[in-house]
């Protein structure tokens, strides 16, 4: 199993934009094995969910929970190693693993990658945030591009955001608390902008 998730499954984030590659795939699949100790979860399920949470991202970003949870039920070779109830369940997860969602996961699966999809770490998220917008909007200006930056912080991950967590045990509560006091502060979140703009952006 581990083997065909490995050479069959990650490989595929290369395709992917610069912050769904496969260091993202990786980090989450380390953080749900993390989070996952703390419950009585089967790890394999858990570490294919972590692996196939986003490889919807093959046909865009929009549906792409549903997309990889279309793409789990119809994999043959993950009946390999799973009953069809366990594909269910674990296809719902990448389905709800989504921080847009307008309802909670639908089970304790779902929970814990969504939590380690949140990967918190003030410095990552701002530059993930820069870097999406370098790549699907290469015909932005650089204030343009500031401003999209501005408000996906402000709607995703300030108070009153969109952005949910679900496990007590997870550190991206005091994670989010500091990323809310960058995004809070105007004169830290431009310098820290201006910095990473420099270092990601390449001329045509």
């Amino acid at each position: 199993m581990k083997h065909y998730i490995e050479t069959e499954i990650i490989p595929r984030y290369e395709a992917f934009d610069k912050a769904h590659r496969t260091d993202h795939v990786r980090q989450v699949i380390a953080e749900s094995l993390q989070l996952a100790s703390y419950y009585e979860v089967d790890e394999r399920m858990v570490y294919t969910i972590a692996a196939c949470h986003d490889i919807g991202l093959c046909e865009g970003r929009e549906h792409h929970h549903l997309v990889s949870g279309r793409l789990m039920r119809a994999d043959e070779r993950l009946r390999e190693w799973f009953t069809e109830e366990e594909i269910e369940i674990m296809a719902q997860a990448v389905e709800d693993h989504r921080a847009s969602l307008d309802h909670a996961p639908r089970s304790i699966y779902g929970r814990i990658v969504a939590e380690a999809d949140r990967l918190i770490e003030p410095m990552q998220i701002l530059r993930r945030t820069v870097q999406y917008g370098l790549s699907h909007y290469p015909e932005l200006t650089k204030e343009q591009h500031y401003l999209r930056y501005c408000e996906h912080l402000q709607e995703k991950y300030a108070e009153g955001g969109y952005l949910k967590l679900w496990i007590p045990e997870s550190e991206n509560a005091s994670q989010l608390k500091a990323l809310r006091g960058i995004i809070a502060d105007e004169t830290r979140k431009r310098e820290v902008f201006e910095r990473i703009f420099e270092e990601e952006f390449t001329f045509p």
